[in-house]
């Protein structure tokens, strides 16, 4: 399978804009900072989609965009392998932890463990839940660097949860063209209230005239690429899609997540000659109980005590025996500063018993009004993180001291639009493989 070609990558974003869309638009997130990814919570459900049957297998394979598990499978085994193995940028794994007294099919732990690469474990829920828990925790925050420290609440382990499947994602991306320390001052960022705080922008050094940047009606979209390392199979970029207006994020989200085929085309792949140029620094964290968004956008049975059918993933000697999905926990963190990136994202799923166009030259980029960014890799088109940036304070990068030092530390005098004679080249070594980059249709 080609993934760049493939229609399973195609799926794959079109989930995510759909998670995207429900999500960014409940009201309880209407003015809140939110980052999650689509990648770690559709890995869990293709894991559920392998195990189950009836309703609950059709709702999932629908939900996904998919024509059968075997299809789902084979492309997140060679997702797995391409995307997310033996990479200085990026780890992943999958683990499992089942009661002892539940017996898992043999199809099925033969499928994860070689599909999904998942460690298993044999635990005590029923007289030890609260301690499996604290164990789960224990091995994400051990996969994510210490980013996530509580996938699982207090209380999510007891004596009628029978499975726990969770995944960890840790990136860890180094500017290809780090910012300039030196050059990061305070300024206004405007909120989507008509109200502003000021906070610290990052700025490039003084001779990088040069992004890749593209201009559409209504938006802007920036590429921020990320080193290679020793891989040069993948290349990972943060993407910024900038609203022109103040208040434009809420219109730009409808239309990237409701317009088929939107994002074809909107990942820039030449460089064009940059005029005023800031983006804030951030950091941002988000929990999410996914089984509520998903319930809304049509996924009701896996989570229904009386209708969950996952009779492929477990050996069914009873009706007591069956097993529904009670909750599926998603914690994604992410920190932008003038060095890279760093983020992790975790999800865990708990099973429970029933009954229970062309670039003017000179174009600006002020990030300085909220926006939404991605994090992808370019060969394949795999979205890692999807966020929306509504006010950068809410989890400053910086502590009050240190920004009260940013703010006086810097000269803003010299923040004048580039007018040197400069040609449209790549400053180094390798950019020209930037240009011939294809992106997935």
């Amino acid at each position: 399978m080609d993934l760049r070609k493939s229609k399973s990558m195609r799926c794959q974003t079109d989930v995510a804009l759909s998670i995207t869309k429900k999500l960014f638009s409940k009201q309880e997130y209407q003015d809140k900072n939110l980052i999650f990814s689509p990648f770690s919570l559709h890995l869990v459900l293709s894991v559920m989609a392998a195990g189950s049957n009836g309703s609950t297998l059709d709702q999932l394979l629908s939900f996904l965009r998919s024509n059968s598990t075997n299809h789902l499978n084979t492309f997140f085994s060679q997702l797995l392998s391409v995307v997310l193995s033996d990479s200085d940028v990026v780890a992943f794994v999958n683990g499992m932890w089942t009661d002892k007294s539940f017996s898992l099919t043999h199809s099925f732990k033969q499928l994860v463990a070689t599909h999904y690469k998942s460690t298993l474990d044999s635990v005590d829920f029923q007289t030890k839940g609260e301690q499996v828990r604290h164990d789960v925790n224990l091995w994400v925050e051990k996969e994510t660097k210490g980013l996530i420290t509580e996938l699982l609440p207090s209380g999510t382990a007891d004596q009628s949860t029978r499975l726990i499947f969770a995944n960890a994602l840790y990136f860890k991306g180094a500017w290809k063209h780090e910012f300039d320390a030196s050059r990061t001052f305070r300024d206004k960022f405007y909120l989507l209230n008509g109200t502003s705080v000021t906070l610290p922008f990052m700025r490039s050094k003084e001779k990088e005239q040069f992004k890749y940047i593209s201009a559409f009606d209504g938006f802007k979209v920036l590429r921020l690429s990320y080193k290679q390392g020793r891989d040069k199979k993948r290349r990972f970029s943060m993407y910024i899609f900038l609203p022109d207006a103040k208040d434009g994020l809420p219109t730009l989200i409808e239309k990237l997540t409701s317009e088929s085929g939107f994002l074809k085309g909107k990942f820039p792949r030449k460089k064009a000659r940059i005029g005023l140029f800031r983006i804030p620094k951030f950091k941002l964290s988000f929990e999410l109980e996914a089984s509520h968004v998903l319930k809304e956008l049509g996924v009701v049975s896996p989570f229904s005590s009386c209708d969950a059918d996952f009779t492929k993933m477990v050996e069914v000697n009873s009706p007591l025996d069956k097993l529904y999905v009670d909750s599926i926990f998603h914690t994604a963190f992410i920190e932008v500063n003038e060095k890279g990136t760093t983020a992790a994202a975790a999800t865990a799923m708990v099973g429970a018993l029933r009954c229970r166009p062309s670039i003017p030259a000179g174009i600006d980029f002020k990030a300085e009004h909220p926006f939404l960014f991605l994090v992808r890799e370019d060969f394949t088109g795999t979205i890692l993180f999807v966020g929306q940036v509504l006010n950068p304070l809410d989890g400053a990068a910086a502590t009050e001291e240190e920004s009260e030092k940013e703010s006086t530390d810097y000269d803003f005098s010299d923040y004048t639009r580039f007018d040197s004679d400069l040609q449209s080249e790549d400053e180094d070594e390798g950019d020209d493989d930037d240009d011939k980059l294809e992106a997935p249709p």
